[in-house]
């Protein structure tokens, strides 16, 4: 029998609170693996863009997040997401993008917008699946610092 939860049975989706934060940041390798983003996690976007800084709660604690906010020009700026590695390859991923959109739809965005390096093969594949564009964008990151950049029309 898997360990792995149905996310659409036993995830509820919330608000990410400075709390929680702590708690990702706490278990930073769960979610990130290797990769050191704990710089990332911007305390200020959870407080500021309460709407659209989201959590998936199990019953085992947070299972994913996503922080984003919606820019002046109405896109919906995802700046992280994450699931946790035992929850990987069962929704989550989309259940939390699905719920940022329609938050995101409501602050006013139009279209959504994320980013990730060149070599993040997985990050590419997972964005093609929902549905994003996918295009390198060179020097997006500063000087011979290419990044993909994913961009999707938000239809509601």
């Amino acid at each position: 029998m898997s360990s792995r939860v149905s996310p659409s049975h036993h995830a509820r989706i919330e608000g990410f609170t400075p709390a929680d934060l702590q708690e990702v940041l706490d278990e930073h390798a769960r979610y990130w693996g290797e990769r050191d983003l704990r710089p990332l996690h911007l305390r200020a976007l959870v407080h500021e863009f309460p709407s659209t800084c989201l959590l998936a709660r199990t019953e085992r604690g947070v299972g994913g997040y996503v922080i984003g906010f919606v820019t002046p020009a109405g896109v919906g700026y995802v700046h992280l997401i994450a699931t946790r590695d035992d929850l990987r390859g069962t929704g989550l991923g989309r259940m939390l993008y699905d719920a940022f959109a329609r938050a995101a739809h409501r602050e006013g965005a139009r279209t959504l917008k994320a980013i990730t390096s060149v070599g993040n093969h997985g990050s590419v594949e997972f964005h093609r699946r929902i549905g994003f564009s996918a295009n390198v964008v060179g020097d997006y990151d500063g000087p011979d610092r290419p990044m993909v950049v994913f961009q999707k029309d938000l239809t509601m």
